[in-house]
């Protein structure tokens, strides 16, 4: 055996996942297999053994890269990791396996990197705040706990994928889709509202939906107690850019329960465009389009959306918090119809301006939407002072056929926006007065022509 195989061995059998007899087995099963082939006495690479292991379900895919990459820390307690999942703002998150129980779970571990004491005390609060929650809509937290250095907090684990990845994948969703998805996640919500948590960070990355359609919201890395007048994150700007309401911007301190709702309402808006409300641009120019802007009508990326589910988008993100829907309760309430699939009548939308109406394409223009489509970017990521950003990709579909027109309703409101361009009507005026003169030059002309033939 070579010194990488061997290597590999006391790394297999360093991580307890791997006993000799096991691994001696598993020599064993590769060697019959090349007698089989007609190959005996050919090397045995650390590779195969570990890819055989895989074959025989001794190691998860990841378990065998981390022990060829000589990594052996895989426990934390009675918890065996078998995956990893993925980058919160606040730590890795790893599939593991209860031991005794044979439970699948998540587990969120602090980096040690971050384990100072405000970070530990963070954490500890986000366990504190999990273990006060219980609701299919919210994910569940089984368990926490320290080993060694690392501080773990294990729960729910959820199958499928999260609303941002789901719109990325399959494109915009249905109204009815979307519908039952943010009404589930508002489910979750209330149950945490109704505990005096905010969750400050809404977004389609923290919504997991499930093959079966159940949606769960996760993430309280970021929330607090209201009646907690000594959480140090308090009166901080925490959260997610594209997805901030006005008052966490402008006046920390004033967060409530509307704040997540606003959240919700960006959340909603993504998941029936395919598009974060304000694209493309900085952290700060998109907090202060938040504050001052509107976006892109709905509409004009999903000719689905009935004028009364705009209204209720629109109700859900109005920049003032007084004017806003208050409670997670009435979200489930105004969402009703659609996400069972009821029919319902579609009333005339009201004259407050929510949207930027977006300029009326001519032959003379490149259509708006393909250079918004260009734009696209979304901040990804959370915790104070932490955002990514990362190309949000378009969806084929939008431009394999030609957009519909704007409803006439929106047609009415594109005229009071006084920044809209007015190159159509100008390129209008200057062919007419153009061909004007072009006419009147060339009729002088034969004109004179004619004159000057008959005066001979």
């Amino acid at each position: 055996m070579s010194l990488v195989q061997s290597k590999f061995r006391e790394a297999a059998i360093a991580s307890g996942l791997v006993s000799e007899d096991q691994f001696t087995s598993t020599l064993k099963g590769i060697e019959r297999a090349q007698i089989n082939k007609g190959e005996p006495n050919k090397p045995i690479t650390d590779k195969e053994i570990a890819s055989r292991m895989v074959a025989i379900q001794l190691l998860t895919p990841y378990q065998a890269d981390q022990l060829l990459s000589g990594r052996t820390k895989m426990r934390l307690g009675p918890y065996v990791i078998t995956d990893w999942i993925g980058q919160g703002g606040m730590g890795q998150v790893f599939k593991a396996v209860h031991e005794m129980l044979g439970r699948e779970c998540a587990i969120k571990v602090l980096p040690l990197n971050k384990t100072t004491h405000e970070a530990i005390e963070n954490f500890r609060r986000e366990i504190r705040a999990q273990a006060k929650l219980d609701h299919h809509n919210l994910v569940r937290a089984f368990d926490a706990g320290e080993d060694g250095n690392v501080h773990y907090l294990v729960v729910e684990y959820v199958p499928g994928t999260d609303l941002r990845r789901l719109v990325r994948a399959k494109g915009k969703l249905s109204v009815n889709q979307a519908a039952s998805i943010i009404r589930q996640a508002a489910f979750g919500l209330a149950h945490a509202h109704d505990r005096n948590l905010i969750h400050r960070d809404i977004k389609p990355g923290n919504i997991l939906v499930t093959p079966d359609g159940i949606a769960k919201l996760s993430d309280l890395g970021l929330a607090f107690c209201l009646n907690d007048q000594d959480d140090p994150r308090m009166g901080k700007i925490v959260g997610t850019a594209d997805y901030l309401s006005p008052e966490q911007i402008k006046a920390p301190l004033e967060v409530t329960e509307a704040s997540d709702i606003y959240s919700l309402g960006c959340t909603l808006y993504y998941a029936v465009t395919g598009k974060v409300p304000y694209p493309g641009g900085t952290t700060k120019s998109k907090a202060r389009r938040h504050l001052d802007e509107t976006p892109w009508h709905p509409r004009r990326f999903n000719e689905e959306v009935s004028d009364e589910f705009v209204d209720l988008i629109g109700d859900m993100m109005e920049k003032n918090p007084a004017e806003r829907i208050q409670t997670a309760k009435e979200v489930i309430e105004r969402l009703s119809p659609w996400a069972k699939e009821e029919d319902v009548s579609i009333s005339e939308s009201d004259s407050r301006r929510r949207w930027m109406a977006a300029p009326v394409p001519s032959d003379q223009e490149t259509d708006p939407n393909d250079i918004a489509d260009l734009a696209m970017s979304e901040i990804s990521g959370s915790g104070t002072h932490e955002t990514h950003q990362s190309y949000s990709g378009t969806n084929p579909l939008e431009t394999s056929k030609p957009k519909p027109p704007p409803p006439g309703g929106i047609i009415e409101t594109y005229s009071k926006v006084a920044h809209l361009p007015n190159e159509p009507l100008s390129f209008n005026l200057s062919a007419l007065v153009i061909t004007g003169v072009s006419c009147g030059a060339l009729g002088a002309l034969i004109g004179f022509i004619i004159g000057f033939v008959l005066g001979r």
